[in-house]
């Protein structure tokens, strides 16, 4: 395993003296203060919807090999440890590109992805609506949007879709800190 970086152990030293993440599991924690630390936002203490379950399920499937699947380039550049998969095409007809882009990785992928969406409010949507159709089935969906338009609704519209999930609740998000949450599954993967 790769040394941790004396800025990242500082970093953590400090967080661990604003925040206290007692109230979540060991998994859960891990994936908190791995977006506090990406974002230096300690709101996300108190917003992010995360629970064990969901985070247990991530784990064993990234141990396992599942595929990731991301929403937009910028969220597949910030994940670090495991390759990341991003169908983004160049234009889209009657959709958004990234809403079109979960489609087509939904296809590839129908089973057992781990999904990760840090942009398009749009294509977090798609994801729950194939689910909801019973044609796309991922293992755990990191669902992180940014946004003023959308964004809060479709993580709530994840959250009681019964995926298992990761999100926040708010508008706050992006592609930073949903590279965050995986990674932080990436390292409890590897142990």
């Amino acid at each position: 395993m790769t040394a941790i970086h004396p800025i990242e152990v500082e970093s953590y030293r400090i967080l661990a003296g604003r925040v206290d993440l007692s109230a979540f599991g060991p998994l859960s924690a891990a994936v908190v203060a791995r977006v506090i630390h990406a974002s230096a936002d300690v709101e996300y203490a108190t917003t992010m919807a995360v629970d064990e379950a969901a985070c247990g399920a991530g784990v064993a499937a990234l141990a396992a090999g599942a595929p990731v699947l991301v929403d937009v380039e910028m969220v597949r550049h910030g994940i670090t440890g495991v390759e990341a998969q991003c169908f983004l095409p160049e234009r889209a007809t009657g959709t958004t590109r990234s809403a079109a882009g979960m489609a087509a990785a939904a296809e590839a992928h129908p089973d057992g992805a781990v999904v990760v969406i840090g942009c398009a409010p749009t294509a977090l949507d798609e994801v729950v609506r194939l689910h909801g159709a019973g044609t796309f089935r991922p293992a755990l969906v990191i669902g992180m949007p940014v946004g003023f338009v959308g964004a809060a609704e479709s993580k709530e519209r994840l959250r009681v879709s019964g995926l298992p999930a990761l999100s926040n609740i708010g508008e706050k998000g992006g592609s930073a800190v949903a590279a965050a949450a995986l990674n932080a599954l990436v390292r409890l993967a590897r142990g």
